[in-house]
């Protein structure tokens, strides 16, 4: 978080780190002003998690589309550890399709065969569903996987990482495309059925008999190997969130009021009308040229996707007022989505005297004009005050989850997160705790909770909850 207080409330420490003594003032009155807009202080976080609470409350009593969803899963039994066999799982992401079988060790251990597929434009915009069935057809022959014996199918999970509205644990409907999809006559439709259908036009033996969202799968993946797991988090291309919520306390429930069930939070879609969330005119400039504009706002402020296009965007008003490179960009800077987040990372982390790292990024990768080591310095302070807002927000909602279930804290606590931002994101993990410990307290964070990697955690929790709904449908029959 480069010189900022995780503890901190004062807005002067989130401008002062990003002044440069040598610069002319007046690109420093734009960096200033550039990184008041995106403070997020402890204050700030305060009003985020009270109205987060809210929007939760509202969202578990009745369907609202100014709250969070709260989109109850059907998954309601937890994982114990010692659970055996071997699944099929399919893991839909907004980058990658990866196929699986995993096998349940019974000892809180597991074993992964994977396949990863990069997901084409073609699928993106159009064939999708055809798509996902050649590639679970290469991965059963390439692995020579056939259905159980005296069964003609092969039983499989299914992580579909995209919002759905759930009518059953193997049923769902696709409430919205988001992270570049745009496939049509899908909206609205069970995502089982359209990917099943594409399964028997290519002669592929298998039965999706669980769908899960990738929260869900990364909740029951780090449960199955840390029991006190209450949260999955996707800190990734996209975020969201699944915790255990008691059912008493889902008011639109309408099934048995016992016992707990995973709640998908949908977390992106928090604050669309930007009441509460530190938006900018470079968040409006993404906003208004994307796809779901107005949709997803908490998203396109903290995911990987739209981390390097908001900063793209406020690079290029810093080019526009001639502040930097002269006033120059590039062919290659002036598209949109061009700037990675990847890209972010790597100028975040350059500690080099003339910042060598982000001199190759710019110079090298995008193609700018000869760049000065003030010119460097603004981008990756620029950098730095949009990945600090990125972390921020992410503990806040986290925090704010938590908070929600009060008497879990007086325990230990395991939240199993997956993802590239947290996974490769520079001290994104170290950052989440140092914010914590403000909202959740010292004590609980140093002593009680716990954030663990649950890598690949979505596809192995899809085969879990498929070995649940297997083996219920086995002691029925």
């Amino acid at each position: 978080m480069d010189n900022i207080s995780a503890g901190s409330n004062d807005i002067d420490s989130f401008v002062k780190p990003y002044l440069i003594p040598e610069a002319s003032a007046e690109l420093n009155m734009n960096l200033e002003s550039m990184a008041r807009g995106f403070a997020v202080t402890d204050d700030r976080i305060r009003i985020i998690i009270k109205e987060f609470h809210k929007s939760m409350k509202v969202g578990l009593e009745h369907d609202n589309k100014d709250a969070l969803p709260m989109i109850p899963t059907f998954v309601n039994r937890r994982p114990t550890g010692k659970e055996t066999g071997s699944f099929l799982a399919l893991d839909l992401g907004g980058t990658n399709l990866r196929v699986c079988q995993v096998s349940l060790n019974g000892d809180t251990t597991y074993q992964l065969l994977q396949q990863k597929f990069t997901i084409t434009p073609e699928a993106k915009e159009s064939r999708l569903w055809d798509f996902v069935a050649e590639c679970v057809a290469v991965f059963l022959e390439e692995h020579d996987l056939h259905p159980p014996q005296g069964r003609r199918v092969i039983p499989c999970g299914y992580t579909f990482s995209f919002p759905i509205f759930q009518t059953g644990i193997s049923t769902g409907n696709l409430s919205m495309w988001n992270k570049g999809f745009s496939v049509p006559n899908s909206v609205g439709r069970d995502v089982v059925n359209l990917t099943q259908s594409a399964f028997q036009r290519h002669h592929v033996p298998v039965e999706i008999v669980a769908v899960v969202n990738d929260t869900v799968g990364t909740l029951m993946t780090s449960a199955y190997s840390f029991p006190d797991t209450q949260m999955g988090i996707i800190f990734g291309t996209g975020t969201n969130a699944a915790y255990w919520e008691r059912l008493d306390n889902i008011g639109k429930w309408a099934g048995d009021r016992h016992g707990e069930m995973v709640v998908n939070l949908e977390w992106g879609a928090f604050d669309n009308t930007a009441l509460v969330l530190p938006y900018t005119m470079h968040d409006n400039k993404l906003n208004r040229k994307s796809s779901n504009h107005g949709l997803q706002v908490y998203e396109k402020m903290i995911s990987g996707l739209f981390l390097g296009e908001v900063t793209r965007n406020a690079i290029l008003a810093l080019v526009d007022q001639r502040l930097i490179f002269c006033g120059r960009s590039s062919e290659i800077l002036n598209k949109s989505y061009t700037f990675d987040t990847a890209y972010m990372s790597e100028i975040v982390s350059d500690d080099s005297s003339d910042l060598s790292a982000t001199k190759t990024v710019l110079e090298s990768t995008l193609d700018l004009p000869p760049t000065t080591l003030t010119d460097r310095k603004a981008v990756k302070n620029v950098c730095n005050m949009i990945g600090t807002r990125s972390v921020r927000l992410s503990a806040a909602a986290m925090c704010a989850v938590l908070l929600s279930r009060p008497e879990l804290l007086k325990s230990s606590v395991s939240v199993g997160i997956d993802g590239s931002m947290y996974q490769f994101y520079p001290d994104f993990e170290k950052n989440l705790y140092d914010v914590s410990r403000t909202f959740l307290g010292k004590d609980f964070v140093d002593n009680r909770l716990a954030l663990r990697l649950a890598k690949d955690g979505s596809g192995v929790g899809a085969a879990i909850v498929a070995m649940t709904v297997d083996n219920d449908r086995k002691h029925v029959a």
